[in-house]
């Protein structure tokens, strides 16, 4: 009786704890870029795809952009293909672009879909190829040594964004599953760093939150602490020190750039933690990192 009773006293506290932003946010577009690292296991898949029920039944209108970098370099791998990064983007050649097109299109965002729509939601894959939602163009890369920008085959930033198909979605109680591919006006296909994409997506769509799913706990210090809130300047500075490389600089960088363009915060949030969506909108502490306008 008394573990009854204490589970409901701490279900009731959770819920009103929520409750004010359950209220805040509804009607709120929030666009979340799923890492491909918070799709490691099964359990995980499924307590993001009932987050994401929960949060469009609630009155939200979540979008997701998905990743899928570990998918990639074990289909990769087993065809003898090498992986290569520069700057924390995949180098994409012809032969890459297509198998990165096969796992993203064909196998991530279907699997993402069908998990969304079995816990009773209404999910949609996409690509920016679909009504032509996203185009394209190459992405540059700078050489450190001559200060000179090159690109790299079909590695692409995005250009623009139609927001149409994303509003006709959302309106209809349909949640937008985004696969980073897109088109050139060209026609040729471009593999886009799906941060940037939720980046760019949240800009467009006026999103009251970014929030980025990775691999680790957040922003962290040169002591390898978390930094739980933070404005523009404080991120710049981490940056210019070093303390924010890598792989983590598009993820920083793309966030940066949705809050200097009006998205109301993003968060750098665990993957690997069990309904990380929830624990991050709708509690006080939250589990990650906030970056906010300065």
């Amino acid at each position: 009786m008394k573990t009854t009773a204490r589970s409901g006293e701490d279900t009731a506290h959770i819920l009103t704890e929520a409750l004010p932003y359950l209220q805040r946010f509804a009607g709120k577009t929030i666009v979340i870029k799923y890492g491909g690292n918070a799709m490691t296991s099964e359990s995980l898949k499924l307590h993001f795809a009932r987050d994401i029920v929960m949060l469009k039944a609630v009155g939200m209108h979540p979008v997701v952009v998905h990743g899928g970098g570990p998918q990639i370099d074990s289909m990769l791998k087993r065809l003898s293909i090498e992986s290569r990064f520069e700057q924390g983007m995949r180098v994409t050649d012809a032969e890459t672009m297509g198998i990165v097109e096969m796992v993203l299109s064909g196998s991530v965002n279907k699997s993402i879909v069908t998990a969304i729509n079995q816990c009773g939601g209404k999910a949609v894959g996409l690509t920016g190829k679909d009504a032509g939602c996203i185009k394209a163009c190459p992405l540059p890369i700078v050489d450190p040594e001559t200060d000179s920008q090159t690109s790299r085959g079909h590695l692409g930033q995005v250009a623009s964004i139609d927001r149409c198909v994303f509003d006709i979605l959302q309106t209809s109680g349909h949640v937008p599953i985004l696969a980073p591919i897109a088109l050139d006006d060209k026609g040729k296909t471009y593999n886009i760093n799906a941060d940037l994409v939720a980046g760019k997506l949240a800009e467009t769509l006026r999103a009251e939150k970014l929030l980025l799913l990775t691999n680790t706990p957040g922003i962290l210090d040169k002591d390898n602490q978390l930094l739980s809130t933070l404005c523009q300047n404080q991120v710049e500075a981490l940056i210019a020190e070093g303390t924010i490389h890598g792989g983590m600089l598009p993820k920083i960088q793309c966030a940066l750039n949705a809050v200097a363009q009006g998205v109301g915060c993003a968060h750098i949030i665990d993957g690997r933690v069990p309904h990380a969506l929830l624990l991050e909108l709708l509690t006080d502490k939250g589990i990650g990192s906030v970056i906010k306008p300065d």
